[in-house]
């Protein structure tokens, strides 16, 4: 196999590995109460721990299809059909979009549900950044609307509408220009009238968390973002991470959270070193075509002679 496409691969792969960690890593359930007491109403102002014991089972990491048709499965289970959410044999279409995280949560809400409280499908999507391709709001509302949609059978049967649950979609983006959240979710502006129509205009809500790379003091306006940005941050050491989480977010790092945060800043180290070599690359084979000697390239990008000269055989034949 050509080197580069080995090198592209492997950059795939490690690009890949950091993506799957960082949802292990924000499926712990302790990381997913701290975005609720920021993100969800009925759940601010109350303490981290208190708000995981709401939390519901284990959070489905990329196992959920987003496709319609998909995301639910159906199985026979003591003459009864049964309908649950889609997880079995992810690994025969790899291809499928799914969903990074989804769970259920209870809220503290009186009113809701015969034990008082109302059942509520959150999902968490991260991004190592805001798409260039596409608009990221729009992709927000097709992923909130197919968690509405997709209930149809599972949570609610036939024309119940009632039983139609509320439904979050949290996307955290890193590497933004600034430190930002927004609340985007249905409004009744009265044009004509003032008839009050039934239904819950509560049932869709977006929020959108930008994390800047500039990690924010540690204030109760940057909570979460400042233990978002550690968490993912590309400069702090493992070390530095686990301090922050259990010193200042009293979040006991067990072993699963210290080998996901490890192996990321292992990997995230890696595609660092690549992108510095490419860059250098590009830098050595600019000025070999420009006429500069092979000692001035070396002394400038703090390299041998050596290497300099096969960094330009490999680019150069690689262009031939």
């Amino acid at each position: 196999m050509d080197r580069d496409i080995k090198n592209a691969v492997s950059a795939a792969d490690r690009d890949a590995q950091y993506d799957e960690r960082a949802k292990r890593l924000l499926g712990n359930k302790i990381i997913l109460a701290h975005i609720l007491v920021k993100a969800v109403d009925e759940f601010k102002g109350m303490d981290p721990k208190e708000a995981v014991t709401y939390i519901e089972g284990d959070p489905f990491i990329s196992v959920i299809p987003v496709e319609p048709g998909l995301t639910n499965a159906e199985k026979e289970e003591r003459g009864q059909r049964i309908v649950g959410m889609n997880t079995e044999n992810a690994e025969i279409n790899e291809g499928l979009v799914r969903f990074d995280i989804v769970f259920y949560v209870r809220t503290p809400s009186a009113g809701g549900g015969k034990d008082g409280l109302s059942r509520v499908i959150v999902n968490l999507e991260a991004q190592k950044d805001e798409p260039t391709s596409y608009h990221i709001l729009n992709r927000a509302v097709f992923y909130v609307s197919r968690l509405v949609s997709s209930q149809r059978e599972r949570d609610f049967v036939n024309q119940n509408y009632n039983d139609i649950k509320r439904v979050f979609s949290i996307w955290v983006c890193m590497n933004m220009d600034e430190n930002s959240m927004d609340y985007i979710h249905l409004t009744d502006d009265k044009l004509l009238g003032s008839y009050s129509w039934k239904g819950g205009l509560d049932l869709l809500n977006i929020v959108m968390i930008g994390i800047a790379n500039e990690l924010p003091e540690h204030d109760e306006k940057y909570e979460l973002h400042r233990l978002l940005g550690a968490m993912f941050s590309r400069q702090l050491s493992v070390k530095e991470k686990l301090d922050i989480m259990e010193n200042e977010y009293d979040i006991q790092a067990g072993d699963r959270i210290r080998e996901d945060v490890s192996v990321m800043c292992n990997l995230s180290q890696g595609i660092k070193e690549e992108g510095i070599a490419e860059g250098k690359a590009v830098v050595i084979l600019n000025m070999h075509k420009k006429g500069y000697t092979l000692g001035q390239i070396a002394e400038i990008v703090e390299k041998t002679i050596e290497e300099v000269e096969a960094v330009i055989k490999e680019k150069e034949h690689v262009l031939v």
